[in-house]
C-alpha cells in the first residue's frame, strides 16, 4: 500500500513539473519571436498565467536526485520567468537598468521566490548556476532582457533539451553580427566575453571556445576588441 501511495505521489509531482514547464513554454512560444524579440505588451495580458508558473516555483525546489541538466533547466527557467515578471511590473520602460527599488538595481532586488526562499537574480545566476556548474552556456540560458544579451529562446528549458538548446543559442549568439563581429584576424566581441572571460577559458583559450561555434575560422592571433553593451529593452 505504501509503495502504491509513493508511486502515485511521485507520478503527481512529475506531472506537475511537466505541466508547469509546459505552461511557461507556451507563454514563451506565444510572446517571444524566433529572434528573441519579446512582445511585452501582449505578455502583459497573460500575466496571470505567468503568475501561476511563479506560484509553482515559489514552493518548489530542485531535488538532489535531479541531473545537472534538469537543475540548470529549472534555475534558468526561474531566472527568465522572474526577469519577465519584473519587466511586466514596470512596463512600459526603455531598459531594465531603469528599474530601481530601495536603492537596488534589477539584479539585486530580493523578489524571486523559489522553494519557499527569496533570491535575487544575481544570486540565481552567480551563486547557484555559475558557482555550481562549469558550463559557459549558462550565459545564453539566462536572459537580461536587453538588446545585447544573447537572445531569449522562445521555449522553456527541460532536462531533455537543455544541452541541445543552449548549444544552439550559443552558436546563434556568437555568429550574430549585431552581438559579435567576427573575421579571421579581428574580433569585436560582446562584453559578456570580457566580463565573464574566466567561464570561457577553463578548457582552452577564448578563441578556441569561439571556434567551436563560429562559422568564420578565427586565427589564434586575432585582435580582440569589445563592443559597447546596449541595455535597451529586448521588446517591441
Amino acid at each position: 500500500m505504501k509503495k502504491n501511495i509513493l508511486f502515485t505521489l511521485l507520478t503527481f509531482l512529475s506531472f506537475s513539473v511537466y505541466t508547469q514547464t509546459t505552461l511557461f513554454n507556451s507563454l514563451l512560444q506565444t510572446h517571444v519571436s524566433q529572434n528573441g524579440n519579446v512582445d511585452y505588451k501582449s505578455f502583459k495580458k497573460d500575466e496571470a498565467k505567468l503568475d501561476k508558473y511563479l506560484n509553482y516555483l515559489a514552493t518548489t525546489s530542485p531535488k538532489k536526485s535531479y541531473s545537472a541538466a534538469k537543475i540548470k533547466a529549472f534555475w534558468a527557467n526561474a531566472y527568465n520567468a522572474y526577469t519577465i515578471k519584473l519587466i511586466l511590473e514596470n512596463y512600459p520602460l526603455k531598459s531594465i537598468t531603469n528599474i530601481k527599488k530601495k536603492g537596488k538595481d534589477a539584479w539585486n532586488i530580493p523578489f524571486a521566490k523559489v522553494g519557499n526562499k527569496t533570491y535575487t537574480l544575481n544570486h540565481i545566476e552567480h551563486e547557484i548556476l555559475r558557482k555550481n556548474f562549469n558550463d559557459p552556456k549558462i550565459h545564453v540560458a539566462v536572459n537580461c532582457a536587453s538588446i545585447s544579451c544573447p537572445q531569449l529562446g522562445n521555449f522553456a528549458f527541460t532536462e531533455a533539451n537543455y544541452e541541445a538548446k543552449t548549444e544552439k543559442l550559443m552558436k546563434k549568439f556568437i555568429n550574430d553580427p549585431k552581438r559579435n563581429k567576427l573575421t579571421e584576424n579581428k574580433l569585436q566581441l560582446s562584453k559578456i566575453f570580457e566580463w565573464f572571460k574566466g567561464d570561457f577559458i577553463k578548457q582552452g583559450s577564448l578563441i578556441e571556445f569561439l571556434n567551436k561555434y563560429a562559422t568564420t575560422k578565427i586565427s589564434e592571433k586575432a585582435k580582440i576588441h569589445y563592443l559597447e553593451y546596449d541595455w535597451s529593452l529586448n521588446g517591441k
